[in-house]
């Protein structure tokens, strides 16, 4: 049973055009991820579907009474509100119900009248329906399991980072169980354990889902379809990722074969409408021609640019270029245990630990943008940090990439600019885009290439894959691989990074400061 139709989608972004008569349908069985890569307009489709934008053609019919559940980043977050009252919101018209039974009891108590007491008994009823009394519990364990806990069920929402809030209103959501799930890229603030928690809440969810991801690892885990976005097209495959991929190739390869046979057809077609245009064969020649006019003709496969990420290096000549002394990082008060390490000039730490435990923290005391609670940290003379912060900030944001790099860089020419750039995959039209009109991977592209025109012997990685396409985060974990500094690595996606190319792993959650 379909619960969603789409028909003739088209939709252009400024000179790119992201579908082209695109057509598929969702099925109330079809818990569906959509991939591809950067800018392709996996975000927009999303925004399409829920009438945040209206598309350039194209028809969208949803079901009737269809309950549509949207991960939306941006929801209103109310000042003064603390985690678990805006939990509690997810079920605001079952808290209603019951504050409207206590009200008829006290009317009751008051003016005895077995008409208030029917009311009464309906509305518990309905609450009794609803789960109402086991509803602290259910909220307790999604807090839980999306590591909401940890944060403080009375922490004021207004004082959450962005991640914590990505986090809040995603559990809001599941909490909320529509029929249907739109998720944006839902694992961007999720550590290991949580992702695994989700992973099977969304694969024992009754109804239709549809997430964009860069994680395979989770989409293999949780679909059993695949929207995959190329070139203009959306083509739905059924299948895990894995399937869907091995028939994309194989469509691919058919198409191949298909397009270079036309292309052999056209050309001998060519050859003899030139050859017999005005001799004794020209009826012929003239019959070919109207043929090869009503040809419906393959579009040329595209080829898509891949990037190539390299990070420029200092040499230095000490071994060890930081060293940790009892080292207590936090804000009013500590996060973490006294830390005592060292980082050598080529090794590669990465740190792991749910979302809020510190990570971030760490890294941005050692940068020394925070300042330690107690402690220290020596620094190594000639030391040069690179560092990629996780949050897609910009301080002017209808900057283009190019004028925003050549602002940091005004020595370079814009030439060198746009290369390094196009090493990032990002076309020509995406470097004069304004940034904020950019994809979070587009974004994410242009800090990468903000790296790649900086000389450091350290590079300091905050959540580096969030937003980057699979290919992508290929090149980025072949560029540190090679990169010959040293590097210190925060990433929740485990697959990302293992003990072929980390020399050490530290679990930050075990130095957690209990409260």
């Amino acid at each position: 049973m379909s619960v969603l139709t789409v028909t003739g989608l088209s939709q252009r972004f400024l000179d790119k055009v992201l579908y082209q008569d695109a057509s598929f349908q969702v099925n109330i069985e079809d818990h569906l991820g959509v991939i591809g890569q950067n800018g392709v307009g996996k975000s927009t489709l999303i925004k399409i579907l829920t009438g945040a934008q209206t598309p350039d053609a194209g028809k969208i019919v949803w079901q009737k009474h269809l309950h549509v559940g949207y991960l939306d980043q941006y929801a209103n977050l109310v000042p003064g509100q603390t985690v678990i009252e805006f939990l509690r919101t997810a079920f605001s018209d079952l808290y209603r119900k019951e504050a409207k039974m206590n009200q008829i009891y006290a009317d009751y108590a008051n003016h005895p009248d077995d008409d208030l007491l029917a009311k009464a008994g309906e509305l518990q009823q309905e609450l009794e329906a609803g789960d109402f009394y086991d509803l602290e519990t259910t909220i307790q364990t999604v807090a839980e399991g999306l590591g909401i806990t940890a944060m403080g069920m009375d922490h004021p929402v207004e004082a959450l980072s962005g991640g914590q809030r990505s986090k809040l209103i995603l559990a809001k959501l599941l909490l909320e169980k529509p029929d249907m799930l739109l998720l944006d890229e839902p694992t961007n603030y999720l550590d290991v354990s949580h992702i695994a928690w989700l992973t099977d809440w969304l694969q024992n969810f009754e109804g239709a889902f549809i997430v964009i991801s860069h994680d395979f690892d989770f989409l293999e885990n949780v679909t059993n379809a695949v929207l995959d976005i190329e070139f203009g097209q959306i083509t739905k495959y059924t299948g895990t990722l894995k399937q869907a991929m091995r028939q994309k190739e194989a469509d691919h390869e058919t198409y191949l074969k298909a397009f270079a046979k036309q292309q052999e057809t056209i050309k001998k077609t060519e050859a003899f409408i030139r050859k017999f245009k005005a001799g004794t064969r020209a009826t012929m020649a003239k019959s070919r021609e109207k043929q090869l006019a009503r040809m419906d003709k393959l579009t040329p496969p595209g080829t898509r640019s891949k990037a190539h990420l390299a990070f420029p290096y200092a040499p230095v000549n000490r071994q060890i270029l930081v060293d940790v002394n009892d080292l207590v990082v936090g804000y009013d008060k500590p996060l973490l245990q006294p830390m005592n390490f060292s980082v050598a000039k080529d090794q590669i730490i990465a740190f792991e630990g749910f979302n809020g435990v510190g990570k971030s923290t760490l890294l941005k005391t050692l940068l020394g943008l925070l300042p330690a609670i107690s402690g220290n940290v020596e620094i190594a003379d000639n030391v040069v940090f690179g560092y990629y912060e996780q949050e897609l900030h910009w301080d002017q944001p209808k900057q283009s990439p190019v004028q925003y790099l050549e602002q940091r860089f005004p020595a370079l020419t814009q030439k060198t600019v746009r290369q390094v750039l196009s090493r990032t995959a990002l076309t020509s039209e995406e470097a004069n885009n304004p940034l904020t009109m950019l994809s979070g991977g587009e974004q994410a592209k242009v800090k990468l290439a903000d790296l790649m025109l900086q000389t450091t012997n350290i590079l300091v990685m905050d959540e580096p894959t969030n937003h980057l396409d699979d290919d992508t985060k290929n090149a980025l974990r072949e560029g540190l691989q090679q990169y010959p500094g040293a590097v210190l690595l925060v990433s929740h996606e485990a697959g990302f990074y293992d003990s072929s190319w980390v020399d050490t792993v530290v679990n930050v959650e075990q130095l957690q400061v209990k409260a």
